[in-house]
């Protein structure tokens, strides 16, 4: 059988690419766009069997790009998110869209941890006062966190281990997800966001989760911790509740536009916590992720069923053309 065509979409170096995809062997012929935009991503597709998908969402499949893919057989997203990707239009295509579930557990729940004893207690506005040569010792009223109630919005692997590593420091933690459960730490997501001391978001990005959290509706002196993205919190009320001081601060993996914009007011609050989306990318994570990639792809060209479709599609893949 001849090799399968392998477009790379990862915004690395294209040899770097090649040499993380060589486990795969002679099994695939890898290609990359001649350069990162659209126009190129289009013209590289016709040839395409097998997309590995840009991370960053800038090179996603859209419903055109699908059309423009007619010998396309499986997507692979390095990634546990799937923003950008058209999941309708793939499915209809018959295409198998696979993420990579769980490889960042870990990683992202000690950042929501991290982030949330750093308000908590005050970490940055204590770091930044004794550097000005201050001394507020009475001034900056810290909090303990046990015994604090959490509620996690979002209950896949990063939100069970969310909740079990908050859990061990004697946090009370409720979840919710879309789908509900009998269980008595599920809450009605209503109560979740307003009884907590601490929200984390660490739900999916959907039309149905797009501006699901309302900062306006937490509760007073509340903390908002977001490893998802943006788009899930309502980031025009979260500016208005912080400079209300309705909230007790906010930390922020994840927003509307990444990088940042100059002159967002995010960058003036002092009461925020703000990280370049980084909550998951650890050498550990990032070692589980490339495993688990390159295991899918290896299932996918040796004819053997891929993991972690999202899109519904029959995870075992069929060739649709053979040279």
């Amino acid at each position: 059988m001849s090799p399968w065509n392998l477009l790379a979409l990862p915004p690395l170096p294209e040899e770097l690419l090649r040499r993380l995809l060589a486990p795969l062997g002679e099994q695939v012929t890898v290609a990359v766009p001649a350069t990162r935009d659209r126009d190129a991503l289009l013209a590289a597709l016709p040839e395409a069997e097998i997309v590995l998908g840009d991370w960053t969402g800038a090179l996603a499949l859209d419903a055109e790009a699908v059309k423009a893919a007619p010998l396309l057989a499986f997507v692979q997203q390095p990634s546990v998110g799937v923003d950008g990707h058209d999941l309708a239009a793939l499915a209809a295509a018959g295409v198998p869209l696979a993420n990579t579930p769980g490889v960042s557990a870990v990683a992202v729940s000690e950042w929501c941890l991290a982030a949330t004893l750093s308000l908590s207690r005050k970490l940055a506005a204590a770091d930044a006062a004794v550097r000005a040569g201050e001394w507020p010792q009475q001034g900056l009223q810290p909090h303990e966190l046990r015994g604090r109630r959490v509620g996690v919005v979002g209950y896949g692997p990063i939100g069970a281990t969310c909740a079990e590593m908050f859990r061990a420091l004697g946090c009370q933690v409720s979840y919710w997800t879309r789908t509900p459960r009998e269980d008595p730490a599920f809450e009605d997501l209503e109560t979740l966001v307003s009884a907590s001391d601490v929200v984390v978001v660490v739900i999916a990005l959907s039309d149905e989760t797009h501006g699901l959290i309302d900062p306006g509706r937490m509760k007073q002196g509340a903390l908002l911790v977001n490893a998802a993205r943006g788009g899930v919190v309502d980031q025009p009320a979260l500016v208005a509740a912080l400079r209300a001081g309705h909230l007790g601060g906010a930390a922020l993996d994840v927003f509307d536009v990444e990088p940042l914009p100059d002159g967002d007011p995010l960058r003036e609050l002092p009461n925020v916590l703000l990280s370049p989306h980084v909550a998951g990318v650890t050498p550990e994570s990032t070692g589980r992720l490339l495993a688990a990639t390159l295991d899918n792809l290896t299932a996918a060209v040796e004819g053997r069923e891929v993991g972690g479709v999202v899109n519904g599609v029959n995870p075992l893949i069929s060739r649709k053309f053979t040279q």
